[in-house]
């Protein structure tokens, strides 16, 4: 990146390259960019031919960097995620051998067919950025980035993430089915050829490491933070909700807020920020009641009442 190129044009540049592959969800493509600013992980949650996998893909190579695919199965081992230490007869000595999770963008494919213990393989290098094994601490790359997919519709030898493990991803999303148009257009483009041979990269890692420290350092003022724990609190004492949104999810808020003004090049986060990242991040948390699940209320309609009874900076806040 240019000293004299603001971050804006890199980021839109990314979003194009990416959005040539994936038609019609720049809103999808634009927050996968800012969960990668914030320095957070993705669940793409959807069914089956949406795109989940092209989009992880489109993003990595958009942005020139290593990206090492994870294809979760029942016999998929946590060493096969992490990495083993392995001893070298000829050296005499014991030897690390990297895991698939030693790149800048993993991709996690159908995450939920894996055993639990497997799933909880992800949980340090989630969280800390690090891998222990056999007591000895590796350090990831900057950036890393882990995009997980699932289908939420096929339950037949899944199993389910535990709240621990969603709570690690900053957002979720769903990909949706394209419009008509844009399915038109996929069938022009893709049918002859895959769009990712053509795809040529936007930025490199040094580039996104240095996107990622510009949305580091945007301003959050505080009412802003007071509107973002009153929001979290909210979701805790919620009739509908059996579970709440942890602390964890407040500073989830807040990173991602920062890197959304830093793609819309804006020293500063806005409110508006807060409540139009609100339901990707804070939904996936919440563990509805039994009664609201009855009344086929789903966490990201109780999420949206919420933002209209959550008032911002002591007013009411404005009908979206």
């Amino acid at each position: 990146m240019s000293p004299h190129e603001r971050p804006a044009v890199i980021t839109d540049r990314i979003r194009e390259r990416v959005e040539s592959v994936i038609e019609g969800k720049g809103e999808v493509v634009r927050l996968a960019l800012t969960v990668l600013l914030a320095e957070g992980h993705l669940l793409i949650e959807d069914v089956p031919g949406v795109g989940k996998t092209m989009l992880a893909k489109a993003l990595a190579k958009a942005i020139d960097c290593t990206v090492r695919r994870i294809q979760f199965t029942p016999d998929l081992l946590p060493s096969d995620v992490t990495g083993v230490t392995i001893f070298d007869p000829q050296r005499g000595e014991f030897e690390f051998k990297p895991g698939a999770v030693f790149a800048h963008i993993v991709l996690g494919d159908e995450i939920n067919r894996a055993s639990p213990k497997t799933q909880s393989a992800l949980l340090e290098c989630m969280g800390e950025h690090q891998v222990t094994v056999d007591g000895v601490s590796y350090t990831l790359e900057t950036p890393f980035m882990v995009i997980a997919t699932q289908n939420p519709v096929e339950m037949e030898g899944t199993y389910p993430l535990p709240e621990a493990q969603r709570d690690r991803f900053m957002a979720r999303i769903a990909m949706g089915y394209p419009a008509p148009a844009a399915e038109l257009r996929m069938l022009d483009g893709h049918s002859a050829a895959n769009p990712l041979d053509e795809l040529q990269p936007a930025a490199d890692t040094h580039d996104v490491v240095k996107l990622i420290e510009t949305a580091r350092g945007v301003h959050v003022s505080d009412e802003v933070k007071r509107y973002v724990i009153d929001l979290v609190t909210a979701t805790r004492a919620a009739p509908d909700l059996r579970l709440g949104a942890s602390p964890r999810a407040a500073l989830h808020m807040i990173r991602a807020a920062r890197a959304k003004a830093a793609l819309e090049d804006r020293e500063f986060v806005l409110p508006d920020d807060i409540k139009s990242l609100a339901v990707p991040v804070l939904a996936h948390r919440l563990i509805p009641t039994a009664e609201a699940r009855v009344g086929r209320r789903s966490a990201e309609q109780i999420v949206s009442e919420l933002l209209d009874a959550v008032p911002v900076d002591g007013h009411s806040p404005r009908r979206r």
